[in-house]
């Protein structure tokens, strides 16, 4: 089908979806042009994915006009969707695990030879050549099963192109990525781009936004708000819009306060293949940044520190007090709380409320008689709730089906119940909209300064820079600087992040 260079390869007018009572998206408008690259922005509950779930045939829409190369559609399945020739790329694909990567490519329309059997080996010759043009080197013939979320993303989009698909919409595609894996990424983006299709990129990261899109549309409590030319806006001009407010800044930091004592001491922490002979120390007041690439050894490191792993040398002490490895139980009576990286598997029973979810630490303290009223819990839950700014409404509902920004507070309120001497928090603000981040950074510095010791641990350069009063820098698995918030900058902490050995 061919459309005019001005008319838009797809546009969303006015689209409204309600579930019952509930209002998802009032307002949803968007308008992609072939050969370009548009970024689909809000905070968390903006009514982005709803939008994303009209194109993609998950949903239809109540009202409102959606037009597919300047012809209606209305499409009630994703199949129907996809035969149009929209793809969607989520965070972390759906494969068959036990299939190989060219049957994945080709599930449900595999080429058959004369006999009408599935023709393996044009599979594989087809699947090499999309790889081949996509520019990275995938093996058609080994299992889905072990394929890194980078190259699931890359298999997804090797399908898309062998359907043609014409407009490709990628929904948070980075969040599991390293740096190299994003750029191999908009790598790819690019190139499809030139090809003349049309991307929708959703991300809650602004310098890949403004790196990589050149359309930024903000969407905010389920309705469009703007739509700007990524040169002719700043980040503080869209979060601005995004949140209805003005966001002073994201990183509210207090300087010049003093740290205090030692709170966390450790000293040659060894776990062979994994982390080497590191040492640091987290005091009271204090904000210590764990930075480093992906796969450095950070989170391994925090997970040794708390008891989940045990390692094979070394120390920890809180407070002077030598930890016993391997125990998260008496990590906890010690005083340290674990706000995980993968909040979801780790840091949350989805499948239970939110009130259980914010007293599973303190459910003993909180018994009389042996005995946990669900009143109890309620109580304790709500003050933890109205710190952090979670609806009590919310309380009795699961997990599950809160927000990212929500599910993220809720972890933080259960470990604040404790009250602990030191709280280590593993990519606190990933896959939380821009205002969700501002407020988890406010607590942390509050917390920091009513005395708490913390360690954070962020892929996110500027969020190590802007919340750190020191950053213990770690390159695989061992320690390679410590700098000072004066010395820290992202040229300081990138060289020791990535120099070789020759260098350190």
């Amino acid at each position: 089908m061919s459309i005019s260079p001005d008319q838009p390869i797809l546009e969303l007018r006015d689209i409204r979806k309600t579930f019952g009572s509930v209002v998802a998206l009032e307002s949803g408008s968007l308008s992609l042009h072939s050969g370009s690259i548009h970024a689909l922005v809000g905070e968390n509950g903006a009514g982005k994915s709803t939008l994303v779930k009209v194109v993609a045939g998950v949903h239809r829409r109540d009202s409102g006009d959606f037009t597919l190369g300047g012809e209606p559609v209305d499409f009630s399945s994703t199949a129907e969707s996809k035969d149009a020739g929209i793809a969607v790329i989520y965070q972390e694909p759906t494969l068959f695990p036990d299939l190989t990567v060219a049957e994945n490519v080709f599930m449900g329309r595999q080429p058959v030879n004369s006999t009408r059997t599935i023709d393996r080996r044009t599979m594989r010759v087809e699947a090499s050549k999309l790889f081949e043009r996509l520019g990275v080197a995938i093996d058609p013939d080994r299992l889905a099963l072990g394929l890194s979320i980078a190259d699931q993303q890359v298999l997804e989009i090797a399908k898309a192109i062998s359907l043609d698909a014409r407009v490709l919409v990628m929904d948070e595609p980075t969040a599991a990525l390293s740096g190299v894996e994003v750029e191999r990424l908009f790598t790819i983006a690019r190139a499809l781009r030139d090809e003349g299709r049309g991307l929708i990129f959703i991300s809650h990261r602004f310098d890949e936004i403004f790196s990589l899109c050149d359309t930024i549309t903000v969407m905010r409590d389920g309705a469009y708000i703007s739509t700007h030319s990524a040169d002719d806006v700043t980040p503080a001009d869209i979060v601005t819009r995004m949140v209805g407010r003005d966001v002073d800044t994201l990183f509210p930091k207090t300087e010049g306060i003093e740290p205090g004592d030692v709170v966390l001491s450790v000293e040659g922490l060894t776990s062979p293949g994994t982390f080497s002979n590191v040492s640091f120390e987290v005091r009271e007041r204090e904000i210590v940044g764990l930075a480093g690439l992906v796969g450095a050894g950070r989170s391994e490191i925090a997970r040794a520190i708390f008891g989940v792993d045990t390692y094979a040398e070394g120390v920890v002490r809180i407070d002077g007090t030598p930890l016993r490895k391997g125990s998260p139980r008496r990590a906890i009576k010690a005083g340290i709380g674990l706000v995980p990286e993968d909040r979801r598997q780790q840091g949350l029973v989805v499948d239970t409320s939110v009130a259980r979810n914010m007293t599973l630490v303190i459910r003993r303290k909180l018994a009389k008689l042996g005995l946990l009223t669900s009143h109890a819990e309620y109580v304790s839950a709500r003050e933890g709730a109205v710190k952090l700014h979670v609806k009590a409404g919310d309380l009795d509902s699961e997990a599950r089906t809160m927000s990212g920004g929500n599910q993220q507070k809720v972890v933080l309120a259960k470990w604040l119940a404790t009250n602990p001497r030191l709280l280590i928090v593993d990519e606190p603000t990933r896959g939380i909209d821009v205002g969700t981040k501002a407020e988890v950074h406010r607590l942390l510095d509050e917390l920091a300064q009513e005395g708490m010791a913390i360690l954070m641990i962020s892929s996110e350069l500027p969020e190590v820079l802007g919340m750190s009063d020191r950053v213990i820098v770690v390159r695989e698995g061992e320690v390679t600087a410590e700098l000072s918030r004066a010395e820290a900058d992202s040229e300081s902490v990138m060289t020791a992040a990535t120099r070789t050995e020759s260098a350190a």
